[in-house]
Parts: structure tokens; sequence; C-alpha cells
């Protein structure tokens, strides 16, 4: 049997953004709290109705229809009302009980839907918004996000979060931002923030912050299918989202040789190479030759390069670290941050060593912030026990598995440690 709040949570990732964007659309962007209640509660009557009269045929058509009618009573109740404009010409057809319905049904069309999916992606991106908040809105709005995963993405705390949510509402309330594709001039700028925010989607589903489950399938095929939308529309056919789109199917081809049936890590060296997704692979390869056109070169462009290195790697042994050592060293030069500086050690570790890897580490850009990542303290593990200072590595592996809420990476992290004292 099906597990109702499994389901209903998936569909969440799935339908609440198309869900939101439409509502948007009605209510307009100054009552985004409206959209957002009408899709909470919609899911809250899923939860309970479908528990006690089964799980419809089409639960995505289900959710609409129910959001719909909810829509449809806040208007007839509304209409009147100050709070909300229809003045427009599309929305003045919604406060009139002749044309109400069918209006309604042609706003809900699935063509329409992902026109206004994509909308709303570049109305959180408003060129007054910090590139935090918009990130931050997305993720919530759009992809279902709660608040502690996006504080793991950004490695800031909740109530940061909260309070870059209020802000950029309040933005909307004040600004009643109408949701279209940007301008010409515009599009670049507002294009990065709304990739940067997918590829944050990616990395939760890659490696989450849910304790029991490290990948996330839902996430991952969420990510992809807003990526999708961006290299199917004409206006947003750029070489940065080919870029993207390439870059998340070659590490989404790895996924299914990341875990072992129980749900434990198996290391890139130790993976089964014959498990990987060679048609994703193809994929990847097919958007990276349509991503190579422009004059600019983008991070998405060189994580790609990275990712494909090991994609077309017969194994772990023959994998081509120095080009993947040149790559980050690219990589850091036209982007550097803490993470991608991270990621380098990594591939300096394999070319020339513990010792350069944990000098290339001493040099690391806000040490201060990475002081909280598990991933820094889990890699300084690792340097400290090829250099046999068991002590240190100990120290480092108990830190990562502290800092980290997985419980997949905390059991090979102790694994590390007793490893440590054979």
């Amino acid at each position: 049997m099906l597990d109702t709040n499994k389901l209903t949570d998936h569909l969440f990732r799935h339908d609440s953004g198309k869900m939101v964007s439409v509502l948007t659309k009605i209510f307009g962007t100054e009552n985004l709290e409206t959209a957002e209640d009408v899709v909470q509660q919609t899911f809250i009557d899923a939860i309970s109705i479908w528990k006690l009269k089964g799980i419809p045929d089409n639960p995505s058509a289900w959710l609409f229809r129910v959001a719909k009618n909810k829509a449809i009573d806040i208007i007839r109740r509304n209409k009147h009302s100050l709070q909300y404009d229809f003045s427009d010409n599309e929305r003045k057809l919604l406060t009139s009980e002749y044309t109400l319905a069918t209006t309604m049904e042609t706003l809900w069309k699935e063509e329409l839907v992902k026109d206004d999916l994509l909308r709303m992606m570049f109305a959180c991106c408003h060129p007054e918004i910090s590139e935090e908040n918009q990130i931050t809105l997305i993720l919530k709005t759009l992809c279902g996000f709660s608040t502690a995963e996006i504080a793991k993405a950004f490695l800031t705390s909740e109530d940061t979060v909260s309070k870059r949510l209020y802000r950029t509402k309040e933005f909307f309330r004040e600004k009643k931002i109408k949701l279209a594709i940007p301008s010409t001039e515009e599009l670049k700028s507002r294009t990065d923030a709304v990739l940067n925010s997918i590829y944050l989607l990616f990395n939760e589903g890659y490696n989450s912050t849910n304790a029991e489950q490290l990948i996330r399938e839902d996430l991952i095929d969420e990510a992809m299918m807003l990526c999708k939308l961006l290299t199917e529309n004409q206006h947003t056919q750029l070489p940065e989202v080919f870029a993207l789109m390439a870059l998340m199917c070659f590490h989404a081809a790895r996924s299914e040789s990341r875990l072992t049936s129980e749900g434990e890590i198996i290391l890139l060296p130790y993976q089964d190479r014959s498990k990987w997704n060679f048609d994703l692979i193809f994929s990847g390869s097919e958007y990276m030759n349509k991503a190579a056109f422009g004059n600019e070169l983008s991070t998405y462009h060189i994580e790609a390069a990275i990712a494909f290195e090991h994609c077309k790697a017969e194994s772990f042994s023959k994998t081509n670290w120095q080009k993947i050592l040149e790559l980050y060293e690219l990589l850091c030069r036209i982007s550097s941050s803490p993470v991608t500086e991270l990621n380098k050690a990594v591939a300096v570790m394999e070319v020339h060593g513990a010792a350069e890897a944990l000098a290339s580490l001493e040099n690391i850009s806000d040490k201060k912030k990475m002081e909280t990542f598990y991933l820094y303290h889990s890699l300084l593990g690792e340097i400290h026990s090829r250099l046999h200072h068991s002590v240190e590595a100990k120290k480092y592996f108990e830190n990562a598995a502290r800092l980290t809420q997985s419980d997949a990476e905390k059991k090979i992290l102790k694994e590390k440690i007793i490893a440590l004292l054979n």
C-alpha cells in the first residue's frame, strides 16, 4: 500500500510551485501568502481525505481542482475587497459569475501553468531583491523547501531564513510585481539567480539534510524539471542553462551507485560504475554540446566538465585528477568560494598528496564559516588520516559527525574513526 504521507510530500515538491504560481497570478504577488495558504490547506485536505477514501487515480488533478475551488471561494468573498486587485483585463473576468468558471479553467491549463511557473521564478528574482532573498523565496514558495533545508543550503540559521522571507514578501506587498519574463536587458542577471536556486535545490536532493535520506530523488527530479523548462523556452535558452542541465545529468547519473540497499554510503572509489545511468550521461553530453556557444564561460560549464571527467573514467584509479585539478583552479579564478576551494583541495590531495592538500586548506577563504560545515572537517579528517595523524584525524571526524544531520554520513564517519584504531 502507498504511504499517503510520503505521496503527499512528493506531490508537494512536484506540484506546489505550479499551484503557487497560478494562484499568485490570480491574487497578485502582493497576496503571495494567500496563494501559499491555499496550497497548504489543499495538501492538508489531501492528507485527511485520502487516508479515508484512498488516493485518487490522478492525485495532481485532484489537488489542482481543490485549489481552484478554494480560489473561487476566496474571489466570491473578496471581489469587492481592497486587498485584491482584479482591475486588469484578464483578472476582471474573475469577478463576474458569468465568466468566473471558464476563466478559472483556462488559467489552470497545463501549458499556461508551465509559463506561469517560469514567470514566477523570474518574479522571485527581481533586481531590487538581494540574491540571497531571491533564492530563499524560490526554494520556499516554488520548491516547497523547509526553512531548515534552506538554512543548510546557505550555511546560515533558520531565523535568518525566516527574516529573509518576511522582508521579500513585504517587498512584493509594496511593489505589486507583475509576473512576466524579463526584458532582454535584464534576462541574463535574473537567469543567474534562477539557476543558482535550481542548483541549490538539486544539491539538497543529491546530499540531503534529511536525517533518514541522503539522496532525495523527488528534489533531484524537481530541480531538473525546472531547468528543463528553461531549456525549452526560447527566451531562456542560454549557454549557462544548458550547462547546468548537463551538470545535473552527470551527477544524477551516479545516484544508483552511491548507497547500499540498506541506505549506507558507498564512497566513489568503491562504487559499481555499471549501475551508472549511461542514458543520463549521454543526455548530459548533448546538453554540454548545446552549451558550447557564446563568449562567456560560466561556473556551470566548468563544474559540468569536472563531473564529466568522473563519468567517463572507467575506474577511480583511471580518473584524470590532473585535469580535474586544472578545472578547479580555473573555477577558483573565475568564481572563488570556500566550497570550491574545499573541492579543489580534494583534487590536490589526489594529485600532490595529503600534505599539499593540508597546505591548500590553510589558505581557504572564510574559514570561520567553514568551521560549521561538516565536509570541511571530514576532509581534514581524511587528510590527517593519510598523514598518519590519528589523534587529529579522530578529532576532525568527530566534529564532522556532530555537524551533519545525516544518519548515513554519521555511520561512515564512525567507521573511519574505528579504522584509525586498527
